[in-house]
């Protein structure tokens, strides 16, 4: 427990200079606002497309661990899927966008498959968003069972006709110091190649916001573990946005009309080899800090 404090007693030293104004605090009287997407990529999700063009009612499910649930935002409509539900409603006029909450703060991804039926495939979404990862970082889990385990989690929801975006961890002080960050990062990404589900990464997000001049610490809440309410709606809209670039275009009228080109598969490779795992801090104490759960 000692080495992880003073793991994150050097980061935030590096991360922020003495004597510094609180990191993400806007002028008096001045909301803050979101930087510029630096280059998400679109997210391609044929089933959401499909029943965005034959006009059904949307149905989104986010499923996670607290960065779903919302831990540290200042109600429930600060929470990332309550602010991707306002903007897909805004930019889908006319249609039925339900984005539903099925975040629990401290689960992993075993807890997570299997509330899976329940929480997601009952409720028959074209999409589910599982933000997975950070739990098993904190907690020194184990890159191959993790692996598999959001693999079949990830076909289990293709095999019933849903979209997958697996979400990766956010970069925030206690999660990089627990030196796993990145591993969890890269097997996520590994299990996204594999299964073709999409990847929307928090991690690439918040270093493209920093290398732009928006400090990561900026999105973060005061246990430096999870989002503050400018961190959950800045990566709801970069989430939202890439969403909507992924959907085809309304089909021309008149003789000129053009076919969307086909989606085509992602390669899937045929075996998995998980990233490796970082060293441990010399002296890192065997007991690791509680947490209350994250994304």
């Amino acid at each position: 427990m000692r080495a992880d404090r003073l793991a994150l007693a050097l980061w935030l030293a590096l991360a922020v200079p003495a004597g510094a104004a609180p990191v993400g605090a806007a002028p008096a009287g001045v909301a803050p606002i979101c930087p510029p997407d630096p280059g998400t990529p679109a997210l391609v999700l044929p089933h959401l497309d499909a029943a965005i063009r034959a006009r059904r009612p949307i149905r989104i499910v986010a499923l996670g661990s607290s960065s779903t649930e919302g831990v540290m935002a200042t109600d429930a409509d600060d929470t990332y899927p309550a602010e991707l539900q306002e903007m897909l409603r805004a930019a889908l006029p006319g249609r039925p966008v339900r984005v539903v909450n099925r975040g629990i703060g401290g689960q992993d991804a075993r807890r997570e498959m299997a509330r899976m039926h329940h929480d997601a495939i009952a409720t028959r979404p074209q999409l589910v968003i599982w933000q997975v990862g950070a739990n098993a970082a904190l907690h020194r889990g184990d890159p191959v069972a993790f692996a598999r385990l959001v693999a079949a989690g990830v076909r289990r929801l293709q095999r019933r006709g849903i979209d997958v975006v697996l979400m990766d961890n956010q970069r925030s002080p206690r999660l990089i110091a627990s030196g796993d960050d990145a591993l969890f990062d890269g097997t996520l990404a590994a299990v996204a190649r594999r299964t073709g589900a999409r990847l929307f990464s928090r991690d690439r997000l918040m270093r493209g916001w920093a290398r732009e001049g928006h400090p990561e610490l900026g999105f973060i809440a005061t246990d430096w573990l999870h989002h503050n309410d400018l961190g959950y709606r800045c990566v709801a809209r970069a989430l939202g946005g890439a969403i909507l670039r992924g959907l085809r275009p309304p089909p021309r009228t008149g003789p000129a009309q053009v076919a969307a080109p086909a989606v085509t598969a992602l390669e899937r490779p045929s075996r998995f080899t998980p990233p490796p795992r970082a060293p441990a801090a010399p002296g890192r104490a065997a007991a690791r800090a509680s947490d209350r759960g994250s994304r």
